[in-house]
């Protein structure tokens, strides 16, 4: 018995190894600028990102299209860098929490997106990210960051001809005609919000702000004044206006419960709330403005005390719609025109490839 045990984990054990091997297969090199392969393992990632975004498994043909891809995307990152193009960390940091805080509707940091995915979803944002692209967030912004430096290189080989592409006026038209229903004002209020940090000494940055607090309400400082008074060194505070809609990502942003900015909303402009408590800092706010929430017509502004109109917002959108076609079709031309032996050296071919891409999936 204890032969067969030891007989089935050598065996087990030497599966494992084929597959480590199989994983490790290069199936490419990349010798435009250095030498840089391309692995069974690597492609599989690749192939489970797509598979979780389309909801089914690929056959070997469209694997075949994803290493393609894959080699063309590796072209044009050697070309980059080897004119010395690069993007920082720090940008594309940026870069995902803007894409990210647009599909919440509100300015969030990455902590905060994390706390209101785990409210309301019960999931941490890396475990999301994992669900839907198959990638973390580090991986995900090591693929943004390849992308990105991907667009700067063709922009920089094309900039004339980018530069070139715009929207007809027919077709802005013609696309808020389709999408109208879509173009709305949420509920929004632009609150002055005053901000103590706690720093190391809580109970007087908490008398800081009932100070700051009453001085208003007794009219004995208006709010222009302190936002001046926030901008000298030593201040201890800060103060400003912001344009809040009425979500629960504000919410989470001002401190408060979804239903409490709810309440607040439903009180009168010039309202000037409690002290609201948070883990760093004590703040209030008053409520400067209120808006109700309404269809846009084309020639409305898309946000309040702001000269940008619905016609405006398309055309920039459109542009950058159109132009970003115009990068993913400049960049099939430029990778196509480096996918040359002199640059590509492919490792495996005909039945020996369709045999390593044929895994289960």
């Amino acid at each position: 018995m204890k032969r067969f045990i030891l007989a089935c984990m050598v065996l087990f054990m030497s599966v494992s190894a084929v597959f480590a091997q199989s994983d490790l297969q290069v199936l490419a090199v990349i010798k435009m600028n250095k030498n840089e392969s391309i692995t069974v393992k690597q492609l599989k990632a690749r192939v489970n990102t797509y598979q979780k975004q389309i909801g089914k498994a690929l056959t070997v043909d469209e694997k075949k299209m994803v290493l393609d891809a894959l080699i063309e995307e590796r072209l044009i990152l050697q070309a980059a860098q080897k004119i010395g193009l690069s993007i920082p960390d720090s940008a594309v940091d940026q870069y995902f929490i803007q894409s990210m805080s647009q599909q919440v509707g509100a300015n969030v940091t990455e902590k905060e997106l994390n706390d209101l995915i785990l409210k309301t979803q019960g999931v941490t944002l890396d475990e999301l990210l994992t669900a839907q692209v198959g990638m973390n967030v580090a991986e995900y912004k090591t693929y943004l960051k390849n992308q990105l430096i991907a667009q700067q290189y063709v922009v920089s080989q094309k900039q004339a001809e980018l530069q070139a592409v715009a929207p007809t006026d027919e077709e802005i038209r013609a696309f808020y005609q389709g999408n109208k229903s879509s173009f709305v004002w949420n509920d929004m209020m632009k609150v002055f919000l005053v901000i103590v940090p706690k720093g190391t000494d809580p109970e007087a940055s908490k008398l800081k702000l009932n100070e700051l607090r009453n001085k208003y309400i007794d009219k004995k400082q208006t709010l222009e004044q302190m936002v001046l008074e926030s901008n000298k060194e030593g201040s201890a505070y800060k103060a400003g206006e912001i344009l809040i809609p009425i979500v629960e990502a504000s919410a989470l942003n001002l401190g408060l419960s979804y239903s409490n900015l709810l309440s607040m909303y439903d009180q009168s402009e010039g309202f000037v709330s409690d002290m609201i408590e948070t883990d760093v800092d004590f703040r209030y706010l008053c409520i400067r403005k209120k808006y109700a929430a309404k269809l846009l017509g084309i020639s409305d502004v898309v946000q309040p005390e702001t000269t940008i109109t619905v016609y405006d917002y398309i055309r920039s959108n459109l542009t950058q719609q159109k132009q970003m076609q115009f990068v993913q079709i400049a960049a099939q031309d430029i990778a196509k025109s480096l996918n040359i032996p002199a640059n590509v050296e492919r490792k495996k071919e005909g039945d020996a490839l369709n045999k390593l891409l044929d895994w289960e999936n």
